[in-house]
């Protein structure tokens, strides 16, 4: 068997496969499949063999095929990311001309084919082998017609060219509409693409357009389907709220709801209480979604299948049908609603000793906006009339407990970024009015407080009985990051010699806390970050400085928090020990949270991209208040304070007769005549001088105020030389990783909260 998988990996054209597809090609069946299973393992194991993160396996010492995903810039080429470094190949991305990139597009996994030929600076160069797998085939764009034919101009400027798409008229689409196109053959360098028009959304610009127009783009998934609504409406037909025979009643305790003032759905309580001897006792009472979505059932592969709950501008599309998202498992003031409660025992001085849980029954007595909360806490006296003795005494205990955990996290090493978080105002038709700065006071601190110490809590007693669960983890970020990020500081004047220190480093943003430096700071901080995910692997959570974590507190719009609940159920129910899912079915759950998690934040993040330009469509030349979140060679990406919208101010913009030292290491573009330099997390006053909606573009110009500069000049170290009048490179069309996330959203309708994304 051993022999003749090596023989067929190293067939002549052979293209890495999956296991699953591997053993098809060879055909393998029966009871050779075990044999073969384990071979591969042994291969693996051995070296021999090497499978890539998507499960693909090739020969080791293969380097010429390189799978990854590539990334199409506006001018026709585009770049790799490899999923793992193959030997002798430099990090970074690998450069794809346009004649090279044959039929692929952004997103799609793909097979390259490295070259000789290397760009300046040593980037390696490929060509695109085959297509692994598209990341879709469903587009959204602007219908027109054009000598008796009908094309669509793409959204997003995925394809350089209209894609053609037959007759015009078809499913009665008029110039200008929004359509669906599912693509039949798609384009290439050398000819033009063709698909199928699927469904009219409707005119361009029309109120609601634009959402139908995500939805689609993004594949979500909207109504559901019969047997899952029945399914929903027969869990409301059983439920009896007076059956406690197996729930702890609490019902009689004093529990209270904190959450946005116009929340529809409220899935976390908490109950407090302290002993004579200082300890504390925390109860965090989450909605028993378990109770109700039984595994298996058409409710749980739903809830699989949509992963979370998707946020959208004043249009929520929920994970569970209404009648049990802000029905049955909504914690509602005063009605008997089922919950799994986590009892954490905490010393005085903040220390967890121990948790318990149990399946509980309670009855809320009272529903809180965050607003609400602080004024109680200071001045409890002036609420005697309205708010009872019992009530008041648990918030004031709250307070002190929560900011308790919150200066012991933190001594830690906790790590807490400072990105103003600004709300987007909406008029009734939903077009964007304005923004403000979202509030984030103690009141929120309190719930954040215990529902991270909850989510610890659970990941640890997990841990320590040797369970697999789906942990949410936060890997390290490498160590040649963040020693360039202790360079950028450096630059700033604000040395930073223990960059692997967390504490180090929170002592830094405390320091530069209200400094002109803060923003920059921040971004940099943040662009040093990996991304948090998923999985079974137990990588810690490096910003929150814990060993073991999980999400527990919001079952109503994440899946993953209802796999805890059912192995929570399993504790509560079972004296035998329990085993939890196996490694292979952690790294395939893992796998397709965080891939509908990145997909539910993208589609918030084009809608909301959409609506800003919008707004300013009609404000072309208007100016703002920015900051500069990206410097690349070609140009710097700027946010606007009060309106968090992104655009690109071009290098030419910056000057036609200057140079500029672009340096990676301080994120800075410095002119050489004139001296300025445009770093990252500097304030900036720029000039909205173009906005082009359908291609989700902006283009701003800085504004030049008398007797400033943007910034000083920083200490050179080696920087690349940028002629400003020059034709761009094509990584300008690039898009800077690690930009912030779009501030959440204010006037949704049904709107949930999203605590705990960390």
């Amino acid at each position: 068997m051993e022999q003749q998988i090596i023989d067929y990996l190293t067939q002549p054209g052979y293209k890495p496969l999956k296991v699953t597809v591997l053993a098809r090609r060879m055909k393998i069946v029966g009871k050779r499949k075990p044999v073969f299973l384990e071979t591969i393992k042994q291969l693996v194991e051995a070296g021999r063999v090497k499978q890539s993160r998507n499960g693909t396996l090739r020969l080791r010492g293969v380097s010429s095929l390189v799978a990854g995903i590539v990334k199409r810039t506006s001018r026709g080429s585009g770049f790799v990311r490899p999923h793992e470094t193959p030997p002798g190949l430099k990090s970074g991305d690998i450069y794809i001309a346009a004649r090279d990139l044959g039929d692929a597009h952004s997103g799609d996994e793909v097979l390259v084919r490295l070259s000789q030929r290397r760009r300046a600076g040593g980037q390696y160069c490929g060509s695109i082998e085959d297509v692994i797998e598209r990341a879709r085939n469903i587009f959204v764009g602007t219908y027109q017609e054009r000598e008796e034919q009908g094309f669509v101009e793409v959204d997003g400027g995925a394809f350089a060219q209209d894609v053609f798409v037959g007759d015009p008229g078809a499913k009665g689409a008029k110039p200008d509409d929004k359509v669906v196109i599912e693509m039949l053959r798609f384009p290439t360098h050398f000819r033009g693409g063709e698909a199928v028009l699927t469904k009219v959304l409707g005119p361009r610009g029309k109120t609601g357009v634009d959402t139908q127009a995500i939805i689609h783009e993004f594949g979500l998934p909207t109504e559901f389907p019969d047997k899952v609504l029945a399914a929903a409406h027969a869990q409301v037909e059983q439920f009896d709220e007076t059956d406690l025979a197996d729930r702890l009643d609490l019902t009689g305790e004093t529990i209270v709801t904190i959450d946005p003032a116009d929340a529809r759905d409220f899935d976390d309580a908490i109950s407090l209480s302290q002993e004579r001897n200082g300890h504390w006792e925390l109860g965090v009472h989450i909605a028993d979604v378990s109770h109700f979505v039984q595994l298996g059932t058409p409710l749980d592969k739903e809830a699989y299948t949509r992963g979370t709950s998707v946020y959208l501008p004043r249009h929520v599309i929920p994970m569970l049908p209404e009648t049990l998202s802000n029905g049955l498992c909504s914690l509602q003031q005063g009605q008997v609603r089922f919950v799994k409660s986590a009892f954490i025992e905490f010393t005085a001085e903040g220390v967890p000793i121990g948790v318990r849980f149990s399946n509980s029954a309670i009855k809320v007595t009272r529903r809180f906006a965050y607003e609400e909360v602080m004024p109680i806490v200071r001045e409890p006296e002036q609420f005697k009339s309205n708010v009872s003795g019992k009530v008041r005494t648990l918030l004031s205990q709250m307070h002190k407990l929560a900011m308790i955990l919150r200066r012991r996290r933190f001594e830690k090493g906790a790590l807490e970024l400072t990105l103003g978080e600004t709300q987007l105002d909406f008029d009734d038709d939903g077009h964007v009015v304005g923004a403000h700065e979202a509030e984030h006071d103690e009141s929120h601190q309190i719930i954040e407080e215990f529902m991270l110490a909850a989510n610890v809590a659970v990941a640890g007693e997990f841990s320590d009985r040797n369970m697999g669960f789906l942990r949410r983890v936060h890997p390290e970020p490498d160590e040649s990051k963040l020693r360039a990020f202790g360079e950028f500081c450096t630059s700033l004047g604000y040395p930073l010699k223990k960059y692997q220190s967390r504490s180090d480093l929170q002592a830094l943003l405390e320091r530069v806390h209200g400094e002109p430096a803060e923003h920059a700071v921040n971004y940099a901080l943040l662009r040093s970050f990996k991304q948090a995910v998923y999985s079974g692997i137990d990588l810690g959570h490096y910003a929150l400085a814990a060993e073991d974590y999980c999400h527990f507190t919001s079952p109503i719009r994440r899946y993953p928090d209802l796999t805890v609940h059912r192995l929570i159920d399993r504790l509560v129910k079972s004296k035998r020990a329990i085993r939890g899912a196996s490694d292979t079915e952690l790294a395939k759950l893992g796998k397709h949270c965080s891939e509908t998690e990145r997909r539910a934040e993208a589609a918030e993040r084009e809608l909301t991209k959409i609506r800003l330009l919008k707004f300013l469509e009609g404000r072309v030349g208007d100016e703002l208040d920015a900051i500069i979140t990206g410097v690349e060679a070609f140009g710097i990406f700027c946010r606007g304070l009060e309106i968090p919208v992104e655009g690109m101010v071009h290098i030419t913009s910056l000057s036609r007769d200057d140079y500029f030292d672009y340096d990676r290491a301080t994120h800075s573009l410095t002119a050489r005549r004139q001296g300025n330099t445009f770093r990252l997390g500097d304030p900036v006053r720029v000039k909205v001088v173009h906005v082009d909606v359908d291609h989700r573009k902006l283009d701003f110009r800085i504004v030049e105020e008398e007797g400033k500069n943007p910034a000083k000049k920083p200490k050179r170290v080696k920087a690349k030389r940028v002629r400003a009048g020059r034709k761009s490179t094509p990584q300008a069309d690039a898009k800077p990783s690690g930009q912030k996330k779009p501030a959440k959203k204010k006037g949704r309708k049904g709107r949930r909260r999203k605590r705990g994304s960390i």
